[in-house]
């Protein structure tokens, strides 16, 4: 009984022989491996998960990858036997050498020129040479992709995502704020991000793919994942698809987006972000409407200003004299000096309260953080809602804005002010 045990074992890890074949253009091979590269570890074992797994038959190839926390599949339309065949290789060896089988040619002739795989073999008309296998026994096989649920324009999914994705933690000590937390809900996909010292909220309309959820479902994705997928994907224009699976009992959590014939599969982190909908005000006591052009100039120039005098981490600060003239000028040398620093002057309009509560009073933020929001608007105007001024500033958060509304928008932006001593 033991000798059949050994035996049964040992035909287990017999090594599994390479059967995919394949025949395609270079350009198709290739684009599908640079998706595919995005679940490549570079430095995981066992070795043979910086494989790519290449399953093909009737006339597709399916490319997988999986680093532990991303898997992506991509299929793609090529030559095929009609059985089935399973092919584990070393990625990196199998792209440079796919580039290598093309150097001296044109990118138009590199493009069109067919490759073919049997088994190890990689070929074209010019060469064949075997590529490196590796052990599927040792290959953890990616998590199944969830279906989508809903669908949404891929240019509208990609601008707001990028729109809230310099507002995600990097402190990797707060993993939870490094994540940008997607909420299905209804026919919207809600993005948010937040590193402590501002929150950024946007919302894509979405059609639903199944029957309505019986309850939005949220998942918290890393910004180290999205922010490099979006680069990958911004000349996909096709729909845009996204699947949920939130932790239950023997469910791993995961979320999916898929194009197309392409899926990114995506371990979340823990935890959740601060509910927005008690952190975002609603009321607000003035609103201000500025040009935004005109407050990056002033901002840039501010900034500039800060690091020429040497006064790293002070801040930029907008003023209402008592005229309710709008200036923005940089917070730095001493009192004197501050108050001999005329900032820069910028078109305002008060579209709620009244210019009464801001004469005399300052707004100080985070040079970076401001042009990093204003980065993510793209209207001309954009909207200050500022609540509380009190002794000379306001320490409640700020909340900008597209239009005038503070509510009803597909993207906010909260920017928490930095409290100056006034009393120097």
């Amino acid at each position: 009984m033991s000798q059949q045990v050994t035996t049964a074992k040992n035909a287990e890890k017999k090594p599994v022989k390479p059967t995919a074949h394949f025949a395609g253009m270079h350009a198709q091979i290739t684009e599908a491996l640079n998706i595919a590269e995005f679940g490549v570890p570079t430095q995981a074992q066992p070795l043979a998960q910086r494989g790519v797994l290449i399953e093909t038959s009737r006339n597709r190839l399916t490319l997988s990858t999986f680093d532990f926390w991303t898997a992506v599949s991509v299929t793609v339309p090529v030559g095929t036997p009609v059985a089935k065949g399973y092919s584990l290789l070393d990625f990196v060896e199998l792209k440079k050498a796919l580039a290598a089988m093309v150097a001296g040619e044109t990118k138009t002739v590199a493009a069109r020129t067919p490759v073919s795989l049997a088994a190890d073999l990689l070929a074209t008309e010019h060469i064949t040479l075997p590529i490196t296998t590796l052990d599927i026994h040792e290959f953890t096989h990616p998590p199944q992709a969830v279906p989508a649920m809903a669908t949404m324009d891929a240019r509208e999914f990609l601008a707001q995502l990028n729109r809230v994705l310099p507002t995600a933690g990097r402190d990797e000590t707060l993993p939870t704020l490094t994540g940008v937390q997607m909420t299905l809900e209804g026919e919207k996909l809600t993005m948010a991000a937040t590193d402590r010292y501002r929150f950024a909220v946007a919302e894509v309309p979405t059609s639903a793919t199944v029957k309505p959820l019986e309850k939005p479902l949220t998942t918290l994705i890393p910004a180290g994942i999205l922010a490099p997928l979006a680069k990958r994907l911004k000349s996909y224009d096709g729909p845009i698809g996204i699947g949920i699976i939130e932790n239950g009992k023997d469910v791993v959590a995961r979320a999916t987006v898929s194009m197309g014939d392409t899926t990114v599969t995506i371990r979340p982190l823990e935890g959740s972000l601060p509910k927005h909908s008690s952190l975002f005000p609603t009321v607000c006591d003035t609103s201000v409407t500025v040009d935004r052009a005109t407050v990056v100039r002033a901002a840039k120039k501010c900034q500039a200003l800060i690091k020429a005098k040497g006064d790293t981490g002070m801040p930029v600060s907008f003023a209402w004299d008592t005229d309710g003239t709008l200036t923005l000028a940089p917070r730095i040398g001493t009192t004197d000096d501050q108050a001999r620093t005329k900032g820069m002057a910028i078109p305002s309009t008060i579209t709620h309260g009244s210019a009464d509560t801001l004469q005399g009073n300052a707004l100080a933020l985070n040079p970076a953080f401001l042009l990093d929001a204003l980065g993510t608007f793209t209207s001309n105007t954009i909207t200050l809602h500022i609540r509380e001024m009190k002794d000379g500033q306001t320490t409640k958060p700020v909340l900008l804005t597209d239009g005038p509304d503070m509510v009803g928008q597909d993207y906010r932006h909260l920017l928490m002010p930095i409290r100056l001593d006034l009393t120097k």
